[in-house]
């Protein structure tokens, strides 16, 4: 399987570079090949996105897209050679980081929107989400009214927690919503007791659940707050860098061979643990297969 999605990126590498050399290298491109290296952001308990394995290697369905991205990187330059990062980044730092050129891809289960748009670029879209709470279930929460007057939690620097406090003043709801900097930091209140709820997409609050010492506790809420396109972020302004990373998605997309991505990171047992998050591909996401957009226009994806 991987020499044939290793061949996959080669021949989308190669029909993206042409004859070019290293002089018509612009951006991202040009950057990767004089240093010689291409850095991933990467996080560290977005289950399956991106996450560590036992050996505190970065793994995940995201970083899978962004190996066969790599892969068309180096067949775009000729360059074997490239040497491949990995740097751990949160919720508030990965635009920043990104921005500044210290990563190169980030490789997660960052959310494309409009306002994001105006400081970073992204790919077309790799996954469709909704914007869920998790709690215990012995608490009986199940729409967001139920949290009226409750401490939630959410994570510093996403669209989820913008989304609880606009949702908390226009509904009135009296909820003390606290910032943390990481996914399991949130759970972790809600499983301490700390935090009625913690805010975040579903697909992420799934996988807290289940990589969990008992999953049966707890409940995602019926109720979505909003949808949500992950996409692979990258560079704003970069259109040559944009061409190759969006190629090689939508060649996945088109070969067939998505479908097996897919049920490997999301119908099968996900290392280190074993667990399997059972989630059938979603409408809106097979709509992206069949006409892959990049848009963060949420009403695209309904």
């Amino acid at each position: 399987m991987k020499r044939v999605f290793n061949t996959l990126a080669l021949a989308i590498g190669l029909a993206s570079v042409g004859t070019a050399g290293a002089a018509d290298l612009e951006g991202t491109l040009k950057k990767v090949a004089e240093n010689g290296s291409i850095t991933i952001g990467h996080r560290e308990t977005s289950i399956p996105f991106s996450y560590y394995d036992a050996n505190q290697k970065p793994i995940g369905y995201s970083i899978d897209i962004c190996t066969r991205i790599v892969d068309a990187v180096k067949a775009k330059l000729k360059r074997d050679d490239i040497q491949v990062k990995y740097l751990p980044v949160t919720s508030a730092t990965r635009i920043p980081l990104m921005a500044n050129g210290t990563i190169d891809l980030e490789c997660a289960s960052t959310s494309n929107t409009p306002d994001r748009q105006k400081q970073v670029a992204f790919s077309v879209t790799t996954f469709v989400t909704g914007n869920r709470f998790i709690s215990l279930k012995s608490a009986d929460l199940k729409t967001v009214d139920d949290l009226k007057g409750k401490t939630v939690a959410s994570t510093s620097g996403t669209a989820n927690i913008r989304q609880a406090n606009e949702l908390n003043e226009a509904r009135n709801l009296g909820m003390k919503v606290v910032p943390v900097k990481e996914h399991a930091e949130g759970f972790l209140m809600v499983d301490t007791g700390r935090a009625a709820a913690f805010i975040m997409d579903d697909i992420l609050l799934y996988g807290l659940a289940a990589n969990a010492k008992d999953p049966s506790r707890y409940q995602v809420s019926g109720e979505s707050l909003s949808i949500e396109p992950y996409a692979i972020m990258l560079r704003r302004d970069d259109p040559q860098f944009k061409t190759v990373v969006d190629d090689t998605i939508k060649a996945l997309y088109a070969s067939g061979e998505f479908e097996q991505l897919y049920k490997r990171w999301y119908q099968s047992e996900l290392p280190p643990k074993g667990i399997n998050l059972n989630v059938e591909m979603s409408d809106a996401l097979k709509r992206v297969v069949a006409k892959p957009t990049d848009s963060g226009d949420v009403a695209d994806y309904q």
